[in-house]
């Protein structure tokens, strides 16, 4: 995160987990193309 926004961000090691469940719930069926991946991130598979 500190790579993304340029300096320390203090809040909980969640938060972009939790963006992504709700983004996946809005985007509906298609939410099932956002994939984890193990400790490097998020992928959006076609």
């Amino acid at each position: 995160m500190q790579e993304l926004w340029g300096y320390d961000y203090d809040s909980f090691d969640r938060t972009v987990d939790t963006h992504i469940t709700r983004l996946r719930k809005k985007m509906g069926p298609l939410g099932e193309k956002i994939m984890t991946v193990w400790g490097v991130g998020y992928r959006f598979v076609v």
